[in-house]
Parts: C-alpha cells; structure tokens; sequence
C-alpha cells in the first residue's frame, strides 16, 4: 500500500508543469479536535505532505492516518482501529485548487485570503469540500492556515452507542502547513 501511495504522489506531482512555481512541505500539522459533554478529545499529525502550484492553483495533501498522536494510547488505539479502520484507508487525500490564486503575490510578502476547494477522500469516501484559508508569503516560504468542521456520518465513520455521548458528530480540523519553494 506505501508504494501504491508513493507511486500516486510521483504521478500527482508530475502534472504540475516544468516552469511551475511549486511550494512543498512533509510536516504539515493537522489537528483535529472533538468537544463532547463528556470527554474532549484532540490529536494531531505532523507528517503531513503537501504541494501547491501557485501558477495553476493545484494542491495536493496526503496524511497518514496512524501517524495521528493522541494524548491517551487507548484513544489512539481505538480511532485506529475501530472509526477511521487505519489499515483499511491508510490515508486521507485532498485533490483540489486554490480557485483564487491569482490574488495570492508570491513575490510580496504578507497574508493573503484564499478559497481552496476540491475532493477530501477520508475512510474510503470522497466529497467535495470548500473552505477559506489564508496563506503568508514570508522569505520564500508559504505559510497555510485554515480551520474547520467535518461531520463524521459523512465520511462513514460510525459511533458506536456506548461512547456516542463521548465524540462529537462534528469535528473541528485545523491545518497548518509550512510550504517551502520547490525546484
């Protein structure tokens, strides 16, 4: 299944075109958070690859699903292996563009609004999603933020009875990607 990824990121990158102003990280951070009446639950993964073309909009995510880090192993260890079934979807995927792009300046520094939209693929199920976000251009570097919520019903993932009072139906997803220039 890693080469099967690999194989998909290879291709994926090879669409953007020789001249292309490519910005790439493999430590984006993605935080995802869950406030319920009975229990909070946070986790976050900090092997997050990325790459946009800021000539075309292009963006790609990928994120390994284990690499996940929860406060309790138990917490991890069952978001593992009984909602998002990690050996099952090893990944999550974003395929999508900044549809905007021409109002990001790469070339002056500061921070601009942007609206990023396109195919978020999580435990096997593929949506379309739109969201706002900003990227800085600080020395040759984009910096990412954007926050919001996903409903677990609709990517599939299933709450069992039992511990339904303990995780929200929505859960709120931060991500912050430090992109550096690609050439």
């Amino acid at each position: 299944m890693k080469k099967l990824i690999l194989i998909f990121l290879c291709c994926s990158f090879m669409v953007f075109t020789a001249n292309a102003q490519r910005y790439i990280t493999k430590t984006g951070h993605i935080k995802f958070y869950s406030d319920s009446p009975l229990e909070k639950i946070e986790a976050h993964n900090r092997q997050v690859k990325a790459i946009i073309d800021v000539a075309t909009g292009d963006f790609i995510f990928t994120v390994l699903m284990k690499s996940f880090e929860f406060p309790k192993a138990l917490m991890q260890e069952h978001f593992n292996e009984n909602y998002v079934e990690s050996d099952k979807f090893p990944n999550a995927t974003f395929l999508g563009k900044v549809t905007n792009i021409k109002d990001l300046n790469v070339a002056k520094e500061g921070t601009y609004e942007v609206t990023v939209e396109g195919k978020l693929t999580i435990h096997g199920v593929t949506r379309f999603v739109k969201e706002q976000g900003t990227f800085e251009v600080q020395s040759n570097k984009l910096n990412g933020k954007a926050k919001f919520n996903l409903f677990l019903a609709d990517y599939g993932i299933k709450v069992p009875g039992a511990v339904t009072n303990n995780i929200s139906k929505t859960i709120e997803i931060t991500v912050e990607v430090a992109l550096d220039k690609f050439n």
